[in-house]
């Protein structure tokens, strides 16, 4: 890590020394916290996510469901629908 808590590349790979003293006291951070961490690297990762390339069998995986989609057209229940009935089930 970088002096400044910022976490950058070297010269030619990821610099991970810093995974041996983390900058935040996750020990010390209440639950909502360490829900709402969560979060924001769950959105780090999202944002970046075009840039994380699929394995093929994750490609070809993708490509069935795609295929299958264009044959049967959307499965399933529409989100507004599913909670009308679980709002209506309680």
């Amino acid at each position: 890590m970088r002096r400044g808590g910022q976490v950058g590349r070297t010269d030619a790979a990821w610099n991970t020394t810093f995974m041996a003293m983390p900058a935040i006291d996750v020990d010390g951070l209440s639950t909502d916290e360490r829900l709402e961490l969560i979060g924001r690297l769950w959105d780090s990762i999202g944002a970046a996510a075009s840039l994380l390339p699929l394995t093929p069998a994750q490609r070809e995986e993708l490509d069935g469901r795609l295929d299958e989609l264009e044959r049967e057209g959307p499965t399933g229940t529409a989100w507004d629908e599913a909670v009308r009935r679980i709002g209506s089930s309680r």
